[in-house]
């Protein structure tokens, strides 16, 4: 399969380890037709060998895939850790896939890994800090990559705008794309109380380049955690029906990465993604 970014569309799937054999077993079943492509991490197959090697090419030639990173640390104080991104490079172009992404958060200090995403403070320096580094990222990939709008669970004091406001900055001091997160934008409403439509509503429709959505668990009633281990909630399902309305539709992955079922009973998720992106398809072509 020739990936380009555009053979990126409809819904998609995390793909986990467990649910390697049960998406090979109905393989060409109308069961999983609205599976349309599948997001890996890079740091879990770079290197591998084996059946790991073995099902990660099986899968390369019947779907378009696309990375997300976990640990490259855009926000964070120590260098790029370009030898990582040297080896991302070579595995995507092994595997020829078209797209990375990353989270715009960091996840370690001068002495290693937190094994958190943690917030960047929102200031100018801090844009243009994390811009250079995209820019130093996309320089050695090759090509663009997209950034992930966080969650986060500590406002840092020292910031001089809000959430949106930075993402925007990032993302035109970057010249980056947007990997939209439905269910980070709920989380973070609730936890800093703003309105999660009036976010949505301030997002570049030009930059987006796919979407995560995902289930969260609610510790106290204003207090959510992006754990991805559970269903997805309405209002989170209202916030991608708008974001469709908006910007019409867009690549959309299922994350699902604790708790993790059988697939079948994540298919009824991942059906209500391709519902909603048929819906709003059928309205945009008849306008």
């Amino acid at each position: 399969m020739n990936a380009t970014i555009k053979n990126i569309k409809g819904a998609g799937l995390g793909l986990k380890r467990e649910l390697i054999p049960q998406i090979q077993s109905r393989y060409n079943s109308p069961e999983i037709a609205n599976i349309n492509f599948l997001e890996i991490a890079p740091e879990n197959w770079i290197g591998a060998g084996g059946k790991s090697a073995h099902d990660l090419a099986w899968f390369v030639e019947r779907y378009p895939i696309v990375c997300h990173g976990l640990c490259l640390s855009l926000g964070g104080p120590k260098p790029l850790n370009t030898s990582f991104l040297e080896q991302v490079k070579l595995f995507m172009e092994m595997y020829n896939i078209p797209l990375y992404t990353e989270h715009l958060s960091y996840c370690g200090d001068t002495q290693g890994y937190l094994y958190d995403l943690l917030p960047i403070p929102f200031t100018e320096e801090a844009v243009k800090y994390v811009a250079t580094r995209i820019r130093q990222a996309q320089d050695i990939l090759g090509r663009r990559i997209g950034i992930e709008n966080a969650s986060f669970y500590a406002a840092a004091p020292i910031s001089e705008m809000d959430e949106v406001t930075f993402l925007k900055a990032v993302l035109d001091e970057a010249d980056c794309l947007l990997h939209l997160d439905i269910n980070n934008i709920y989380v973070n409403s609730v936890n800093f109380n703003f309105d999660a439509h009036a976010f949505l509503r301030q997002i570049p429709k030009d930059k987006i380049v796919y979407a995560h959505i995902a289930g969260h668990l609610q510790v106290k009633p204003d207090l959510l955690v992006d754990t991805h281990g559970e269903d997805i909630i309405d209002p989170v399902w209202a916030l991608l029906d708008e974001a469709y309305r908006l910007f019409g539709t867009f690549p959309t992955l299922l994350e699902r990465d604790t708790n993790i079922p059988p697939l079948t009973e994540l298919l009824p998720e991942i059906n209500k993604i391709a519902e909603y992106q048929a819906r709003h398809q059928r309205v945009q072509e008849a306008a």
